[in-house]
């Protein structure tokens, strides 16, 4: 019963998963040997809850899953609970959780664990690797995903932002080839299992991306049944729409919804990163989606000012100066100025660093949160 619940949730038939897992509880609370059906509920339900944007829940309750699992001597549980600590951590911007876990799943896959369904290990560690160097850095689990048949399928059944995610990556890699085939494998994936609406609204985003028609994009992004797929198809026919002369007001319009989308997807990382883009196009939202997770390293964003705080924010995203610049109208010697600065108030001596202990400081510090 907790594998079909699990099948449901990946396929984003959330009341009937919720409703098989709870009578798998249900259950367990009458039962007596109850320690891997509590372990694999645990993780299920964190699952749910993740893709519901409830990432807090989500990574408390896959935490007492490896716990649950460890007591039971269940390590082949681990590697779906280590991919959802890391996949949460990563989306509220926890870069250093992140890596925990994702080293985690290394781990997970040398002692053999990740045999039954390793695409999930393999997303999980290519996100964080994508999101810390670029695409470039983890151009060897891209690549090694796309072309196994096997991974390919199985992650494009379970995650319905793989897709476009894997379509949009392999473009970053210059490699066309790779996009078609992903493209491909999603539209006869969908063209097997019709019906199944989170299937074919991937199918619809990664085709769209690739022939870069935002209208696709569009019906996509109101297709899709998971929050985070949705806002991230959203910001792709955004950007799309802001590369036509005529169609400003409209990218504006659809970027609000892919921040909005992010944000009820407790995704802040990915909002700032959208806000960042409306900020190129004039528009000056009011604020920053804020980062969960306090400054554990003691670090205080309160010592930056606003300004820095905004360069801080774009670096830590990957762009050069001079792209800060371009996004805060001024200067990339002025960007270089106010990076020498936060460097010091920051401690860290380094963009890598500064990357790395921005995602830790905490969402405690509002004034930050307005770019004047």
């Amino acid at each position: 019963m907790v594998w079909y619940s699990v099948l449901l949730v990946r396929v984003r038939e959330l009341a009937s998963g919720a409703r098989v897992l709870a009578g798998v509880e249900e259950l367990t609370a009458r039962a007596e040997e109850t320690g891997g059906l509590v372990a694999a509920s645990l993780i299920c339900a964190a699952e749910l809850a993740f893709t519901r944007g409830d990432v807090d829940s989500a990574a408390d309750l896959a935490g007492r899953g490896v716990h649950r699992a460890q007591q039971a001597d269940l390590n082949s549980l681990l590697p779906d609970a280590h991919t959802m600590l890391a996949l949460s951590a990563l989306r509220q911007g926890n870069m250093s959780v992140s890596l925990d876990f994702v080293d985690q799943l290394r781990q997970d896959a040398l002692l053999g664990r990740t045999v039954d369904r390793p695409s999930q290990c393999a997303w999980a560690a290519a996100q964080f690797l994508e999101v810390q160097g670029g695409a470039k850095s983890a151009a060897h689990l891209i690549a090694g995903i796309i072309t196994d048949d096997q991974l390919i399928l199985e992650l494009l059944a379970s995650q319905p932002a793989a897709a476009a995610w894997l379509v949009r990556t392999a473009r970053k890699l210059g490699d066309e080839s790779l996009a078609e085939r992903v493209a491909s494998e999603a539209a006869g994936l969908a063209a097997r299992n019709r019906g199944l609406r989170s299937i074919e609204a991937a199918a619809v985003h990664a085709d769209g991306l690739l022939e870069e028609d935002p209208e696709r994009v569009i019906a996509a992004a109101e297709a899709h049944l998971d929050l985070w797929a949705g806002a991230s198809a959203y910001e792709d026919a955004g950007t799309l729409l802001s590369e036509l002369d005529q169609e400003r007001d409209r990218a504006v319009e659809i970027l609000e919804r892919a921040v909005d989308g992010y944000a009820r997807s407790a995704a802040p990382r990915d909002a700032r990163r959208v806000v960042s883009k409306l900020r190129s196009l004039g528009v000056r939202r009011g604020r920053y989606p804020q980062y969960a997770g306090a400054g554990q390293d003691g670090v205080s964003a309160g010592s930056l000012t606003v300004t820095e705080a905004a360069v801080a924010e774009l670096v830590s995203q990957g762009f050069t100066n001079s792209q800060v610049g371009e996004h805060l109208f001024i200067s990339g010697h002025t960007v270089a100025f106010h990076l020498k600065k936060i460097f010091r108030k920051m401690n860290v001596a380094s963009r890598v660093e500064l990357t790395r202990t921005w995602s830790r400081i905490s969402s405690a510090a509002p004034e930050l949160a307005q770019v004047g």
